[in-house]
């Protein structure tokens, strides 16, 4: 964000700091006069760095337009699903409340963007991956619609989108399934282990 004073443009923004009224008045647009929306987002890495791939896809969503960071989970080490155990690197995997004015299609966009930009590879149905980026649910929206369906269609049953979910929000509901915290009782925590060594930062 570039910041002119009112001296003029012998006054370099570069070298000044944002005025905390100014973040303050930043901050007050994006929640209030823009309407935003609330969502959660599913991250998971299990090829490379995968903590420094989890930040990096956080600080790109923190980066969008219209869309702010709200929450950051811990991360959880879980086994890769569907697929034959041993045969893949364990996934790292957390999950981000975000406050958002982009509908849920321009936030699947972004979703794919980030994919690809840490060369994200889909060769195969389950596959490693360097990051997967899922939209859990998008406020109270429910839809069928084969491009993004709201809510994620298995977050209901994955311990390892539910575990981090119920960290961040512990009331939180999954539309049409009901409570993360009795769903997660219900599948229970196998194959899912919280990383206590490792954190995320929510973008400042």
């Amino acid at each position: 964000m570039n910041l002119f004073s009112a001296d003029g443009p012998q006054s370099d923004p570069t070298v000044q700091p944002v005025p905390a009224s100014v973040v303050a008045q930043v901050d007050a647009a994006d929640t209030t006069l823009s309407n935003p929306k609330r969502a959660v987002v599913s991250l998971g890495s299990n090829l490379g760095n995968r903590l420094e791939t989890l930040q990096g896809a956080i600080d790109a969503l923190e980066d969008t337009p219209g869309l702010r960071v709200k929450a950051v989970s811990p991360v959880y080490e879980t086994e890769p699903w569907g697929v034959e155990p041993g045969s893949q690197p364990t996934y790292f995997n957390a999950v981000v409340v975000i406050r958002t004015t982009l509908p849920p299609s321009s936030l699947l966009e972004r979703g794919q963007a980030i994919e690809e930009a840490f060369d994200r590879v889909r060769d195969e149905r389950w596959g490693p991956r360097t990051i997967d980026v899922d939209i859990l649910a998008y406020a109270d929206v429910v839809s069928d619609d084969p491009q993004l369906t709201l809510p994620h269609p298995r977050a209901h049953e994955r311990a390892f989108v539910l575990a981090p979910w119920l960290d961040v929000e512990p009331e939180a509901q999954v539309p049409g399934h009901g409570a993360v915290a009795e769903l997660l009782l219900s599948v229970g925590r196998g194959g899912v282990r919280p990383r206590d060594d490792l954190e995320l930062r929510l973008p400042e």
